[in-house]
């Protein structure tokens, strides 16, 4: 039988106890030309910025119900409006700034909604000794309960007596009425979505839900399909990819966004099919039609890369989570971070003629409370009452203590909570806030991730920007019409090509202090990087040796989190070129901006108690942005 952790143990005996309670190009992409333009009131021919959120949970979910979740796909839009939401812990939730641009509400499509309805006293489900069982008082029937979804979940058998296809399709069709009937052109753009729960748990038989997450969410641009392919379905992201061809016959283009590679156990960039035949070419075509994106960072970590994968990257120790799901065994590493992913692409490129890997990126929170946690400030986890208090999430001590000295975090909270992150954000450049435009700026790969700051950032390169082109007033306009953006292609060339980058900070959060350029390629059979420091911030210059800014003196008070006045930039801009540029090699290159040191959740949150910060929890991060890759190709296709 599944078994669940010690900690989700203790906190389903408590619920068994517990009541229910804007920039601007000219250049329009293929895909854009060939939509219809509603030309709202913000429309830009060089595009705007729009923020938002591709992965929120509601009571729909059945691992956010058990949770004490109540909150709906129509609490979700009402929070990316702006609105304030009750917590199921019971204080209030809003958004720490501006109103989302786009958002949309992604249950789980394997039983979704079911769980609601077991515990609806009129309906037949109701009436099955599991429901009573899980929705009783006996810690133990509960955990057996909830076992057997999650199992199926795993498994892919549905449980028969609770696998009502009719209450996931009506479930389903009334979210898609719910985003429809949200959706405001110009002001806040909704996507009718679900998630793909797939866990590949072969070689992890013996060790309860452990596995590895191959999970999706999939987003329609438009018109919804009638139903979700869940798990229940097939196990298999390449049979749903077949889905989702066969719904783009019938009218609903459709893309599936990875997310949490970081514990996919070395299989979400697995150089196998998941049957174990080698990758093809079909193979690559399919899956980067299918996912031209994938999601990098989120509340249960980030998925750029891995000390153990870059140790000659600084940064790349930045909110690593690497426990496999609802477990407390380590995700292998390799086949699970986006940088190795990208190089490996590279080199299945010469292999198969086609890159299975060529995506681009965004941000999400996976908030299972119908709304995201994007403020270090202002950090409320993810899953209901069970990580809800500071002191359940392990970031101030236990039993009202003011110190931790001779304590230590529970299991739970060591192995999970605590090394969550308040992240992440999704950005799109489109031409106007609509599905249309959005949709066909995530086809195009022109889309970034942000830890959850509003961080603006344009990257393009081509070969014959002018040396002065960062003057010019008609900057974009050159850059889109010379060179391509973030997520395109540079054909072949003798001589390097110069990359253009601009970032802002967020007004609401700390100034900029680098911008970082990150290359991958394959050499030898082996993937290979290398991190350049391209601007610095104060007026201080990389060295030429090891590529890195100086330390611009930017501090934190842990004492009250006030951070350096005088040091850092509003915005940073940079045209550089490649010094070790190789033409007969393939590489891909993607920028990482750094804001200054800030004070990390945990920190606030022991502050905000007047107590000392956990010991093992870093006090302060680098909020950061991460551009989507441009590619450079040393064979004309």
């Amino acid at each position: 039988m599944l078994k669940l952790p010690i900690g989700l143990v203790f906190f389903l005996s408590i619920i068994a106890c517990s009541p229910s309670p804007k920039e601007k190009t000219d250049k329009p992409t293929e895909s854009s030309q060939n939509k219809n333009i509603i030309q709202t009131k913000d429309y830009n021919p060089s595009k705007n910025v729009y923020f938002g959120d591709l992965h929120i949970h509601t009571k729909n979910s059945f691992d956010a119900y058990i949770f004490n979740v109540r909150s709906t796909p129509d609490d979700v839009y009402r929070f990316a409006k702006g609105e304030t939401l009750k917590h199921p812990s019971g204080f209030e939730m809003a958004i720490g700034g501006d109103p989302l641009d786009f958002v949309s509400a992604t249950d789980h499509g394997a039983y979704m909604g079911i769980l609601p309805e077991m515990n609806n006293p009129d309906s037949p489900l109701s009436k099955l000794d599991m429901a009573k069982e899980m929705f009783g008082t006996d810690p133990e029937l509960i955990i057996e309960a909830f076992n057997k979804i999650g199992d199926t979940v795993r498994s892919g058998v549905p449980f028969p007596i609770i696998y009502d296809k009719k209450i996931i399709q009506d479930t389903w069709q009334r979210a898609v009425k719910t985003a429809n009937k949200h959706y405001e052109p110009g002001k806040l753009t909704t996507f009718s979505g679900y998630e793909y729960t797939s866990v590949d748990s072969r070689g992890r038989e013996e060790e309860g839900f452990a596995g590895g997450n191959l999970h999706r969410n999939v987003i329609f641009e438009n018109t919804a399909s009638d139903r979700v392919f869940s798990t229940l379905d097939s196990t298999n992201p390449e049979d749903l990819w077949n889905w989702m061809d066969n719904e783009r016959k019938n009218g609903h283009d459709v893309l599936a966004i990875p997310h949490n590679s970081n514990v996919s156990d070395g299989k979400m960039f697995a150089t196998k099919k998941y049957n174990g035949d080698n990758l093809d070419f079909l193979y690559a075509k399919q899956r980067i039609k299918n996912e031209p994106i994938i999601e990098i960072t989120q509340v249960k970590g980030t998925s750029e890369t891995h000390p153990l994968l870059s140790p000659n990257d600084e940064w790349a120790n930045f909110e690593i989570y690497e426990k496999l799901l609802a477990s407390q065994i380590t995700s292998k590493i390799s086949g699970s971070y986006v940088r190795d992913a990208l190089a490996t692409g590279l080199s299945l490129t010469n292999k198969i003629g086609s890159n299975p890997f060529k995506f681009g990126v965004i941000g999400s929170s996976d908030s299972h409370v119908a709304g995201g946690s994007y403020d270090e400030k202002d950090y409320w986890s993810k899953v209901g009452i069970l990580d809800s208090s500071p002191e359940k999430r392990g970031s101030i001590p236990p039993n009202n203590l003011k110190s931790w000295e001779g304590i230590e975090q529970t299991e739970r909270a060591k192995n999970w909570y605590s090394k969550w992150g308040a992240s992440g954000l999704a950005a799109i450049w489109a031409e106007e806030n609509t599905r249309e435009s959005l949709f066909s700026g995530m086809r195009n790969k022109e889309t970034y991730a942000t830890t959850g700051p509003r961080i603006k950032l344009r990257v393009f390169a081509g070969y014959d920007y002018e040396t002065d082109i960062l003057n010019d007033p008609n900057m974009i306009q050159k850059a889109y019409k010379i060179g391509v953006p973030m997520g395109g292609d540079l054909k072949p060339s003798s001589h390097a090509p110069s990359f253009i980058v601009w970032a802002m900070r967020d007004p609401r959060n700390a100034p900029l202090q680098r911008i970082q350029m990150i290359k991958v390629w394959n050499e030898n059979g082996k993937n290979r990087e290398k991190v350049y420091d391209i601007k610095c911030a104060d007026d201080l210059a990389p060295n030429k040796i090891s590529n890195r800014c100086p330390d611009n003196g930017a501090n934190v008070n842990l004492m009250d989190c006030s951070i350096s006045s005088d040091k850092g930039a509003p915005e940073l801009k940079v045209m550089w070129t490649d010094p070790q540029f190789n033409p007969e090699n393939d590489a891909a290159y993607y920028v990482r901006v750094l804001e200054n040191p800030t004070c990390r959740w945990s920190t606030w949150d022991a502050i905000n108690a007047g107590v000392s910060h956990a010991p093992n929890l870093p006090p302060t991060i680098q909020e950061r942005a991460y551009g989507s890759p441009i590619w450079y190709n040393s064979k004309q296709s």
